[in-house]
């Protein structure tokens, strides 16, 4: 009986012991499986494939009524979640995620759930950001996305546009205080007094890097960084819809992030910025890594070349001259034509674009060889030169105004400026036509050099095209970073246009106007010789006779004349 007493103490002892070592481990493993966080500092977290990790903080002080957390990662999802297994309406998953935590009366430490969703590791930086209850509480009255109160920016991309979505914001309470309600009222006492700043922020250009978009993070993710680094883009009241259009350029790193204000307290709270490269990162073929097709950079080089060769010697060589502007402007016009009504593949469209553009520059030439009007061929050649002027205008922030947002105002304004460029072209036809030489010339050299390395100034004539293509395109703030690599572009196409342009009014300082056309030529020798009985070329047969003469004598057989038999001296 002793025996059987001894052997089951020992294993409740031996049981006792397995669920300490058990306990033990578990606690181990949740410590490794935890981050410690502090208030206002950046935190590195890298979440296991199929793994979790408990993002924690303790020492909240009594004035902090709400707190949001922000996750941010380059390209891959990682989920937020308020449980460790994420439920709907309780967890998001994105690349730029976020919570808002409201906070207890007595409540000093909070914790919250990191996943990896897709299968992959996810490493990235969070930051817990503390407000007081006068503080405007971002996305508190949300009533379209999953979070009871969502504080996030929901992006999506395309071509033409970045379009941003929000949730709108409600009036700052303290803690254990019921929120004001939110549609009740629209006093200034309730969340409608509220404005929203949308601010933007540009990464460097050229820079795909991870540790590029963290740096900026850092710089863009509180209260008074966003203010001083970032570009204040319009305030939006309580009114007006919770919805930003921007336009997409591929390749270039941006941040957005809303500030919301309180006047009445003069205070305000930051959403979680988002970022955007306007590219796909997975995709292999024509990645962010991998932006430009190849068709792309062999029509823009083709065209570079060939738009150096006008900048110098265009007026020179006008039936070239006027073959490369009637390409450009064939096809320009061709394309926005076949992209507005097909779907045919983007090789396809460029490769059509061309063969339209070779035969408008045909028809453009063929036009000044057969009628002589040098005045038709310039006028054409003036409007390609309006076109870029008035896209310069509409690339400045005049672009901007609330007034161009109506298209009807936009495309009456911008066709005045194209249409009055030719005007001048009428008083001096010659110096018109070499400055259009220089100054277009030039910029296509701009344009093959974008299609090996990014640069703001291909979106000069880039964003008239996508309003052509794209109806909503009006709507987008068109806004785009001038960096280093700008300005050295914009040094170059001054450069080469000045030189081009002196160049050739030197050149043909003491030339003739233009080229006569050599049909007229040959129409006017013609009627000179037919009335000039002096001119020995009078009594030449003309050349299609000449031509039938030659003919017959290859056809007919000449028979011999006289004596077949030699003469007798």
């Amino acid at each position: 009986m002793k025996t059987r007493t001894r052997r089951g103490a020992g294993a409740a002892e031996g049981l006792t012991l397995l669920l300490v070592v058990l306990s033990w481990l578990h606690v181990l493993q949740a410590q490794e499986n935890q981050v410690v966080f502090s208030l206002g500092a950046f935190q590195n977290v890298s979440v296991p494939v199929n793994g979790s990790v408990q993002a924690v903080v303790s020492r909240i002080p009594a004035e902090v009524a709400f707190i949001t957390l922000q996750f941010h990662t380059q390209h891959r999802n990682a989920t937020l979640s308020f449980r460790s297994v994420p439920v709907y309406g309780s967890s998001l998953t994105a690349v730029d995620s976020g919570l808002l935590f409201p906070l207890l009366p007595s409540q000093s430490s909070l914790s919250c759930y990191l996943l990896a969703p897709d299968g992959d590791p996810v490493a990235g930086t969070g930051v817990l950001l503390p407000y007081t209850s006068t503080d405007p509480i971002p996305g508190a009255c949300n009533l379209e996305f999953p979070l009871e109160n969502d504080p996030n920016l929901y992006l999506r991309y395309n071509l033409y546009e970045t379009i941003i979505r929000f949730a709108p914001a409600n009036i700052g309470h303290p803690r254990g205080v019921s929120p004001p309600a939110c549609d009740v009222e629209t006093g200034s006492s309730t969340r409608w007094r509220l404005e929203y700043d949308v601010y933007q922020y540009f990464l460097p250009e050229n820079d795909l890097s991870e540790q590029s978009l963290i740096s900026g993070i850092e710089r863009f993710a509180s209260l008074s960084s966003v203010v001083e680094n970032g570009r204040k883009l319009m305030t939006l009241s309580s009114r007006d819809r919770t919805e930003v259009s921007f336009n997409s350029i591929p390749g270039q790193g941006v941040i957005y992030s809303i500030i919301v204000r309180d006047p009445a307290t003069n205070t305000s709270a930051s959403y979680i910025p988002v970022h955007t490269y306007a590219c796909n990162f997975a995709s292999v073929l024509d990645g962010c890594a991998t932006l430009g097709k190849i068709s792309t950079k062999v029509f823009f080089t083709i065209t570079g070349l060939a738009g150096l060769l006008v900048c110098f010697f265009g007026h020179r060589f006008f039936k070239c001259e006027l073959f490369c502007m009637g390409f450009g402007f064939g096809a320009f016009f061709f394309f926005v034509l076949i992209t507005r009504t097909t779907t045919l593949d983007y090789n396809i469209r460029l490769t059509l674009s061309a063969v339209i553009g070779v035969v408008g520059g045909v028809i453009l030439v063929m036009t000044w060889w057969r009628f002589g009007s040098v005045m038709a061929c310039v006028v054409v050649v003036g409007l390609i030169l309006g076109f870029l002027i008035s896209s310069i205008v509409f690339f400045t922030p005049l672009g901007d105004l609330a007034v161009f947002r109506d298209d009807a105002v936009f495309w009456v304004t911008f066709s005045c400026i194209v249409l009055i460029v030719p005007l001048f072209f009428i008083r001096w036809p010659r110096e018109g036509n070499i400055t259009t030489c220089g100054v277009v010339g030039s910029y296509t050299v701009v344009l093959a050099v974008n299609a090996y390395t990014y640069t703001s100034l291909s979106y000069i004539t880039l964003d008239i095209l996508k309003r052509l293509l794209n109806s909503n395109f009006s709507r987008a703030f068109i806004s785009v970073p001038l960096q280093n690599i700008d300005f050295i572009m914009i040094t170059v196409w001054v450069v080469l246009a000045v030189s081009g342009i002196a160049v050739q009014l030197y050149r043909e300082r003491s030339r003739p106007f233009f080229p006569p056309s050599p049909y007229v030529m040959w129409c006017q020798e013609r009627e000179r010789r037919k009335t000039n009985v002096l001119d020995p070329s009078h009594h030449i047969p003309s050349f299609p006779a000449r031509l039938l003469a030659r003919a017959r004598q290859l056809t007919r057989h000449t028979e011999p004349a006289g004596e077949r038999t030699p003469l007798l001296l």
